[in-house]
């Protein structure tokens, strides 16, 4: 079986019979040269999967020849051969984009190692990926079957996001269906314990996980400190798994303290989430605090347009002594880079808080552009989406700008989001809000397998509009449709993004902390 193609040009290539030989019985085809222009003449005329250079050939030397390879087909994995070990030279030759470097006298198996990394460093892992998830696929099914408590949970959500991002790499759409059944039946079982388990939590806070409403209380103000002011950034509609692509381009300039997650409260959308956060207190708190501010889902006019205020009256009342504190939303690219030119004037407070808008914006896109709609197709295209526009935004450029100055650099959202797949008919009266994954009103009519009712919203610390009002939140990947223009409705939502409900994508939050380097 003949595994690759090699050319390999040396101007001792009789010297090197040996490995050419080692390689031949392995499997290798091996073409070879003795100069570079001989080389490149070889390498017009066939494919090959890797070359080997001496740096030191009559002629052209390796530098040369390789600078010729790659404007031919600057694909081919290159690696450099040479007697020398002056700095400059590997620097010359890594300039080049050489892909590898070896120092003679080589023998076989080292270049054995090096066309494997190379050639067969994919197939390679793609065998062991497939072989590790198919074991711990095993142990997952299992422990989706225990009575697993909140961290547990977390657990098994970033174990799944982390096999979904290893696999993600791979060409194996089999294991693509494997981990998408199994994490389908992760949510059914997640959605079961938040339906037995989130109505204790707000009667007991005590045992329950961090909340929305608990964040700044018991994350931030502890923390806050006169000398190095914290820079809070919530990226809104931010998944766990968005995060974990993004994580490695903060961290080229900051050093990851500590990574943790908290949970959503319901309704897991920007009006509630998001206010809960900088308020500090449940919905129903806010609409008795907050009269002239909250915003029911039937009330005309803007949900967010009072953070800063609710901001303000949290400091306040859980902060004994006045502490200095900004608030910015950031909608567009204008405002972002107007922000990053005043950074500046944010240095003297104690707490900076920032809200980033890209992501809410993407998702109601991705529902509304058909463009959009088929760039994001599915989860991997819209983490993918998430990163390009973070590797060009404002943001990266704050946070480069920040890493130069001391400071505690806080990441987090306020919900994440869910790609919905299975429409779930529901009846209510004009009033009934428009979100796809939970409902408010009198007398909705729905299939009650289907949704977790909230009877009495009171017990979930929800407002109550009317004295018949409750609420619906649809479970794993479901969306309300209304009877009317059912099928009209169904198509157009279908696999779009949407949040407000019951998943592990939208519930499980990262809350990550960075220091400077």
């Amino acid at each position: 079986m003949q595994l690759a193609n090699i050319l390999w040009a040396d101007d001792e290539i009789d010297l090197l019979k040996p490995h050419i030989l080692f390689l031949t019985e392995k499997g290798y085809q091996i073409d070879t040269a003795t100069n570079g222009r001989d080389a490149l003449d070889i390498f017009k005329t066939k494919d090959f999967d890797i070359v080997f250079l001496d740096e030191n050939m009559p002629g052209l030397t390796g530098l040369e020849t390789l600078t010729q390879i790659k404007t031919i087909n600057p694909e081919v994995p290159v690696v450099m051969i040479t007697k020398s070990e002056e700095e400059y030279l590997m620097e010359d030759a890594i300039g080049f984009k050489i892909d590898d470097y070896l120092i003679k006298p080589v023998n076989p198996k080292q270049i054995l190692l090096t066309i494997k990394k190379l050639i067969d460093n994919k197939r390679l892992v793609s065998e062991k990926t497939s072989m590790a998830y198919q074991q711990d696929f095993r142990n997952l099914g299992m422990i989706l079957n225990d009575n697993l408590d909140y961290k547990e949970w977390v657990d098994v959500y970033k174990k799944l996001i982390f096999w979904e991002l290893e696999l993600e790499k791979l060409d194996d759409a089999g294991m693509h269906e494997i981990l998408t059944m199994q994490k389908a039946e992760a949510n059914a079982q997640f959605s079961k314990f938040i339906e037995r388990n989130y109505l204790d939590w707000i009667k007991n806070q005590d045992k329950a996980p961090m909340l929305s409403h608990q964040l700044f209380k018991k994350k931030i103000f502890p923390n806050l400190s006169e000398q190095i002011p914290t820079f809070f950034i919530l990226i809104d509609n931010l998944r766990y798994d968005q995060w974990k692509i993004i994580n490695p381009i903060i961290g080229e300039y900051f050093r990851l303290d500590e990574e943790e997650t908290y949970y959503s409260i319901l309704p897991t959308a920007t009006q509630y989430a998001r206010n809960a956060i900088f308020a500090g207190l449940m919905p129903s708190d806010m609409e008795k605090r907050f009269p002239e501010m909250w915003q029911n889902d039937e009330d005309e006019g803007g949900k967010n347009l009072f953070e800063e205020k609710f901001l303000e009256d949290n400091i306040k009342r859980s902060i004994k002594k006045d502490a200095k504190f900004s608030y910015h939303k950031i909608l567009n690219q204008d405002q972002g880079k107007d922000l990053n030119e005043t950074l500046h004037s944010l240095m003297g407070n104690d707490l900076n808080a920032i809200v980033y808008n890209f992501v809410d914006m993407l998702s109601h896109a991705r529902t509304d552009m058909q463009m959009i709609k088929e760039l994001a197709n599915d989860d991997a295209a819209y983490r993918s989406i998430t990163l390009s526009w973070f590797e060009h935004s404002p943001l990266l450029d704050l946070i480069k700008r920040l890493s130069q100055k001391k400071v505690r650099l806080v990441i987090t959202t306020d919900h994440g989001t869910i790609r919905v797949k299975k429409a779930s008919k529901v009846i209510g009266d004009r009033n009934t809000n428009s979100n796809l994954r939970y409902k408010q009103g009198k007398n909705l009519n729905y299939n009650s397998k289907e949704v977790f009712l909230v009877k009495n919203p009171a017990d979930a610390m929800l407002p109550k509009l009317h004295v018949s009002s409750s609420y619906i939140f649809a479970k794993e990947d479901s969306y309300f449709v209304y009877q009317n223009n059912y099928n009209q409705f169904v198509n157009y939502f279908n696999e779009t993004f949407q949040h407000g409900g019951i998943s592990m994508e939208e519930i499980i939050i990262p809350f990550v902390t960075y220091k400077n380097k």
